[in-house]
């Protein structure tokens, strides 16, 4: 079965705030522009600030100063970027713009999403974590060429979610297994 991001009507879309900082610094370093500068550090507070509130999210209040700020700040870039040239008659296509400039436009059109960790409290600042647990299946996928059928791909990821669940709880990995195949999880308060 295929699942779209259509079929998750009730869920919002936000943006991996590690990968917006790798793009931001990236600008800040090549062009400097101090609008980049600016949104990088708003990001940096706002994580700061939901991490340590009780929460793990804004008050209503709080996250419409960070909002207004953004807005300040997304406002005062545009004059900062150059203007894109007119496109040339008969010529087809879009006009190329700067990775600065693609990334403000998407910063701009995407507010939401960016802001989304500090609105949503079960919505963390990166999706570093999916991604390190979907890597490994990833990765076997590749060098095995596929899992032959659902069940073992099924049995792939509860064994890997069962490693990750003890990993996370403190426990190496390998004792981890050894209390799986002696039965002795229900020791500790496992399935």
């Amino acid at each position: 079965m295929i699942f779209r991001i259509a079929d998750y009507k009730h869920c919002g879309h936000g943006l991996c705030g590690s990968h917006l900082m790798r793009e931001l610094t990236f600008i800040v370093e090549s062009n400097g522009y101090a609008w980049a500068k600016n949104i990088k550090r708003l990001l940096k507070e706002t994580c700061a600030k939901v991490s340590k509130s009780e929460q793990k999210k804004l008050s209503d209040k709080d996250y419409a100063n960070v909002q207004k700020r953004f807005r300040n700040i997304i406002t005062r870039g545009e004059k900062e970027l150059p203007a894109i040239p007119p496109k040339p008659s008969g010529k087809r296509g879009k006009i190329a713009k700067s990775d600065a400039h693609n990334l403000w436009e998407r910063i701009k059109k995407h507010e939401q999403a960016v802001l989304l960790f500090a609105k949503e409290s079960h919505v963390s600042f990166t999706n570093n974590r999916a991604e390190r647990d979907l890597r490994m299946a990833k990765v076997k996928q590749k060098v095995s060429g596929c899992f032959r059928t659902l069940k073992y791909a099924e049995a792939y990821c509860r064994i890997s979610s069962y490693l990750q669940t003890m990993t996370n709880k403190g426990y190496n990995p390998l004792i981890a297994i050894q209390m799986a195949l002696a039965g002795k999880i229900n020791d500790i308060g496992g399935e």
